[in-house]
């Protein structure tokens, strides 16, 4: 397909999307089966085009005066894969499979109109109502840490330990351009593509099959490192999900100790069988129901909260969840936070550790949570995650701390990962 093909086929997503309110992979899905002839990279270029234009989608629609999928799709051309608008004409000139040409008022608009005019959520391409929570969370920054999540994100991934090193991921991938991440230790980092570029389909590599290492954002293996696992303790993951973290510990302690995972989702559980089998994992044990953690109340040395959050971090990779989000499900979310980490503490031995984290960035779900859950439960303290971000990852002049030096708060902006925030909290021993 030429390019014309391609837009026509990503406004046509776009459209599905806003008309039938459903997830865009759905919406991908569907129109690949029902275009069979589009090849591997037709897709891959339609779906960059899709998620460029969600990512932005405030500010196209305002620069260019209209929010239609049409307008969308070539307001991707001109401001994302820098086409002006006479290269592009030239470029679907002749194309019977392009789209209908973009109607004159509408490049007219693009013309006389500069972002700079916008009101602020609209260049910080999110909703209006979350412009105080990041404004709280980020101050005078707020608007680059808004505009950071509008970028397309890396390819990352965690070497691991148990059957392989940094280096052996490294050369095996290197016909993927695949380089050592920044600040994870463990880290592999395939840089976004440009344009129409797809990122390579690392699973079906030999190395992945072998257990070499695990598609996992830096800013997850940044969190689950600051956990601070230790050889032969017992940690809890208690909101363990598909297991990213889980792994990620247990090759932490070198297979030594135990990781119990639990989730209440059965379903989001479930790949973690296979993922600890092709991983090599020893120390593990999964399980899907309360009872049987009830033998180990109090004993855990740690207990890991990967808690429901609204996932505003990860707005770069699901960005047409930034549309779909209501400070109603805000609420939702804290309400449900506040729920897993009062059934969660029981299970932190005296002197124990609770390690606090979301992939959030409004502080409601974060700072704010945990002052409230201090204010309710006076035996535990904060402990500063300082020194532990430095020891992890080797840097002290990369130091995303809150304000109160406490907590830690990852972003595309500040660290170049998706957003988390992590939070140590230790049960008093008396």
């Amino acid at each position: 397909m030429r390019l014309g093909g391609r837009l026509a086929g990503a406004i046509e997503v776009l459209d599905d999307i806003e008309t039938r309110r459903r997830p865009v992979a759905d919406a991908l899905k569907d129109w690949g089966l029902s275009h069979r002839f589009a090849g591997s990279g037709d897709r891959a270029a339609i779906g960059n085009i899709v998620y460029d234009a969600l990512r932005m989608k405030l500010s196209h629609a305002w620069l260019l005066d209209d929010d239609s999928a049409l307008t969308l799709g070539y307001a991707v051309m001109f401001r994302q894969w820098d086409f002006t608008p006479e290269a592009l004409a030239a470029e679907l000139d002749g194309d019977r499979f392009a789209p209908a040409p973009l109607p004159e008022e509408r490049l007219k608009a693009l013309a006389e109109r500069q972002i700079e005019d916008a009101p602020l959520h609209v260049q910080g391409d999110i909703p209006e109502w979350a412009v105080a929570s990041f404004e709280r969370n980020f101050a005078d920054n707020w608007l680059n840490e808004a505009r950071a999540l509008t970028a397309r994100p890396s390819l990352d991934l965690r070497v691991n330990t148990l059957k392989a090193d940094r280096g052996k991921v490294v050369h095996a991938l290197e016909r993927a351009g695949a380089e050592a991440c920044r600040l994870a230790p463990q880290g592999v980092r395939v840089a976004a593509g440009k344009l129409s570029d797809r990122l390579p389909n690392v699973t079906a590599e030999l190395s992945f099959a072998k257990g070499w290492f695990e598609v996992q954002d830096e800013g997850s293996q940044l969190v689950a490192g600051l956990v601070m696992a230790q050889e032969g303790e017992q940690i809890l993951d208690y909101c363990a999900g598909g297991g990213g973290k889980t792994l990620a510990l247990s090759a932490i302690m070198h297979n030594k100790g135990q990781v119990h995972a639990y989730d209440a989702d059965r379903k989001r559980l479930s790949p973690i069988i296979e993922r600890l089998k092709r991983a090599g994992t020893r120390n593990v044990q999964v399980h899907d129901g309360l009872p049987a953690l009830k033998p180990y109340i109090g004993k855990f040395d740690r207990v890991l909260i990967d808690a429901p959050c609204t996932g505003t971090g990860t707005w770069r990779r699901r960005p047409d969840t930034k549309w779909r989000l209501t400070e109603k499900n805000l609420g939702e979310r804290v309400a449900q936070q506040r729920e897993v980490l009062e059934a969660a503490i029981s299970y932190v031995r005296p002197g124990g550790h609770l390690a606090y984290v979301t992939c959030s960035l409004l502080p409601q779900e974060n700072q704010e949570q945990v002052q409230g859950f201090l204010s309710a439960h006076p035996e535990f303290e904060l402990r500063s995650s300082q020194p532990d971000f430095a020891t992890l990852t080797g840097q002290s002049a990369v130091m995303p701390l809150d304000a109160n030096g406490t907590g830690v708060t990852l972003s595309p902006a500040t660290t170049d990962t998706d957003g988390f925030y992590f939070c140590m909290l230790q049960r008093r021993a008396g």
